[in-house]
C-alpha cells in the first residue's frame, strides 16, 4: 500500500464520513472532556488540603462512579422521553455547575464553607454531583449518536450493512476523539495558567485556583449548546426521514433500575461496613437481569458474541489501580508540579487522539479480543517505568546519560507510548451497540451495557481500595485556612503496591480472554 493509500484511508476517510448530524452529540463529549480543566488543581487541592486517606479516596470513587451505573433507568427515561431530552441536558448541567461552584468555595472561602459542613464533606458532595451530572449527559449524547448516523443516503437510497458499520465506527471513534480534544484544550490552558507559579504562596496559590474553577462553568455552557444545536438538525431530518420510533414502557427494566436507585442510596447512606459490597453485588445482579432481558430481543448469535465481548471488556476495565499514593509520591518525591502534570495531560491526550485515528482501521477489522490482549500486554510493560521510578531508576539513568534521562525524561516517555492505548477498547463495543440495538430501545441498550461495563470501573475501585487497605500510602497535607501541617508522608509500601498491581493488570483479562475464546460466548466481531 503506498503513502497516498495509507494517508488516504486513515486520514480523508474519516474526513469524508462526517455529517452535520455528528456535531450535536460531539459537542456533549467534548464538554466531558473539558472538565479536566480541574483534574490537576482537584488532585493537588486534595493531596495538599484534605486529610483523607488513600483507601478512603479509593472507596470514595466506588460512589463516584455510581451515577454511571445509573444510566439504566435514565437511559429508558430518555427512550421513553426522548422528545424532551433538552431538559435532561439542562439537569445535567445544573448538577455540574453546582459541583464547580462548591468547589470554587473550598478553594477561595474555606472559612466560610466550614461553618456548614467539614471541608472534606463538601468535598465529597462535589465529587458525587458532578459525575452525576455528566451521566445524565452522557446517556443522551449516547442515544444521539444513534440518531446522528443517517440512515439513508441523500439520494433517498438506504445505506448497506459495510456502509453503516463504518459510518457507526467513525461516529464512536469522533466521540472519544471529542472527549480528547477537550482533554488537549485544558491541558494547555492549564500549562498556560500555571507556567511561573512554582514559588506562589498558598494564599495566591489558591486563588488561581478559585479562577480555573470559575473557568471551567464554561463546560455546561457547551453542552447545552450542543442541544440546541441537535433540535434545529433533527426538525430538518425529521422531515426527511419521518418521525421517531414510539418506545412502550418495559416496567421489568425500568422497575429494575429504580430498585438499584433505593437500594444504592439507602445503603450509600448507613453506616454499614460493607455498605459497598453490597450495592456492588446488588447492582451487578440487577444490571446482568436487564441485559438477559434485552438480549433477548436480539438473535441467539448475536446475544452471544455480547455477552462474551461485554465480559470480556468488563474485566480489562476491573483490574485494580494503585491509587492516588502514586500521584502524591510524584509529587512529593519526584517533584512533579501543576505545570509538569498539566504537560503529561497535553502530551496523553495529543497522542491519545493520534493513537485513535490512526488505530481507527485496526478497530474496524480486528476483534475485540485480540485488541484487549495487545492493550493488557502494553499495559503490563508500561508498568515498569513507574515501578523503576520508585525504586530510583531515574538516578542510574540520569547518571549515565549526562543527567538527560531523569524522572521527567521518563515519565514523559512512559507517558507517550501509553497515551493512544487507554481510550481504544471502548470504541468497538460502543460501535457493535450501536449497529445492532433496536431501533426502539436504542438509549436503554447503550444505558445497560455503558452500565455493566461502569461496573467494572466500581470492580476496580474495590480492588483499588483493598489494595491500598494492604499497602498504606499516605503524604504530607496542610488545613487551608491555618497552613497548619494535618498529616505526614509515607510511601514505604508503594513500591510492593505498584508491582502487585502489575502483575493483575496482565495475568487476569489474558485468562478470561482465553476462557471466552474457548467457549460458546467467543467473539469475532
Amino acid at each position: 500500500m503506498d503513502e497516498r493509500s495509507w494517508f488516504q484511508r486513515i486520514f480523508l476517510d474519516l474526513a469524508s464520513q462526517m455529517r452535520w448530524s455528528f456535531l450535536p452529540p460531539l459537542m456533549v463529549y467534548f464538554a466531558a472532556g473539558v472538565s479536566g480543566l480541574t483534574s490537576v488543581v482537584g488532585a493537588f487541592f486534595l493531596k495538599d488540603y484534605l486529610d483523607l486517606s488513600a483507601e478512603f479516596i479509593a472507596g470514595l470513587a466506588f460512589w463516584a462512579g455510581l451515577p454511571w451505573i445509573l444510566k439504566v433507568p435514565l437511559g429508558h427515561v430518555v427512550d421513553l422521553f426522548w422528545r424532551w431530552k433538552g431538559f435532561l441536558i439542562l439537569a445535567g448541567a445544573g448538577l455540574i455547575t453546582m459541583s464547580l461552584l462548591i468547589m470554587y468555595g473550598l478553594v477561595s472561602r474555606p472559612s466560610e464553607m466550614r461553618t456548614v459542613f467539614p471541608l472534606a464533606n463538601w468535598f465529597i458532595i462535589a465529587l458525587l454531583l458532578a459525575p452525576s451530572g455528566y451521566a445524565i449527559q452522557d446517556i443522551v449524547a449516547d442515544a444521539m449518536t444513534v440518531e446522528a448516523v443517517p440512515r439513508v443516503s441523500d439520494t433517498g437510497q438506504a445505506f448497506n450493512e459495510t456502509q453503516a458499520r463504518a459510518m457507526h465506527t467513525t461516529m464512536q471513534t469522533l466521540g472519544r476523539i471529542a472527549i480528547i480534544s477537550g482533554f488537549v484544550s485544558v491541558a494547555a490552558v492549564n500549562i498556560w495558567i500555571f507556567t511561573g507559579t512554582e514559588a506562589l504562596p498558598r494564599e495566591a496559590r489558591l486563588a488561581l485556583y478559585a479562577r480555573v474553577y470559575l473557568t471551567a462553568l464554561a463546560i455546561p455552557v457547551i453542552s447545552i449548546s450542543g442541544m440546541v444545536l441537535h433540535t434545529l438538525i433533527h426538525r430538518r431530518k425529521a422531515v426527511q426521514e419521518g418521525p421517531d420510533e414510539k418506545t412502550d414502557v418495559n416496567w421489568q427494566i425500568l422497575g429494575g433500575g429504580l430498585f438499584f436507585v433505593v437500594l444504592s442510596i439507602a445503603l450509600g447512606t448507613s453506616d454499614l461496613v460493607y455498605a459497598q459490597e453490597i450495592v456492588f453485588v446488588s447492582s451487578l445482579s440487577v444490571i446482568l437481569y436487564l441485559i438477559r432481558q434485552l438480549v433477548k430481543k436480539l438473535p441467539t448469535e448475536a446475544a452471544r458474541v455480547l455477552i462474551g465481548t461485554a465480559t470480556i471488556i468488563f474485566v480489562f476495565r476491573a483490574v485494580p489501580l494503585p491509587g492516588p499514593g502514586l500521584t502524591w509520591f510524584e509529587i512529593d518525591d519526584l517533584g512533579f508540579d501543576e505545570r509538569f502534570l498539566s504537560i503529561l495531560s497535553l502530551i496523553t491526550s495529543l497522542l491519545t487522539l493520534v493513537g485513535l485515528i490512526v488505530l481507527r482501521p485496526l478497530m474496524a477489522h480486528r476483534s475485540i479480543a485480540y485488541i484487549v490482549v495487545l492493550l493488557t500486554i502494553a499495559a503490563g510493560v508500561l508498568s515498569l517505568p513507574n515501578i523503576g521510578l520508585y525504586y530510583g531508576i531515574q538516578e542510574w539513568t540520569a547518571a549515565h546519560t549526562g543527567e538527560i534521562v531523569d524522572a521527567r525524561f521518563i515519565a514523559i516517555l512512559d507517558t507517550a507510548i501509553e497515551s493512544p492505548l487507554g481510550q481504544i477498547a471502548m470504541v468497538p463495543m460502543l460501535a457493535w451497540i450501536a449497529r445492532n440495538a433496536p431501533a426502539d430501545l436504542k438509549a436503554t441498550f447503550f444505558a445497560v451495557m455503558a452500565s455493566f461495563t461502569n461496573m467494572a470501573l466500581s470492580a476496580s475501585s474495590l480492588g483499588t481500595k483493598y489494595l491500598n487497605q494492604m499497602y498504606i500510602v499516605t503524604r504530607a497535607a496542610v488545613d487551608p485556612a491555618t497552613g497548619e501541617q494535618i498529616s505526614a508522608a509515607d510511601y514505604s509500601q508503594l513500591g510492593q503496591l505498584l508491582i502487585v498491581v502489575g502483575v493483575i493488570t496482565v495475568a487476569v483479562p489474558l485468562l478470561v480472554v482465553l476462557v471466552v475464546q474457548y467457549s460458546p460466548y467467543r467473539t469475532t466481531d
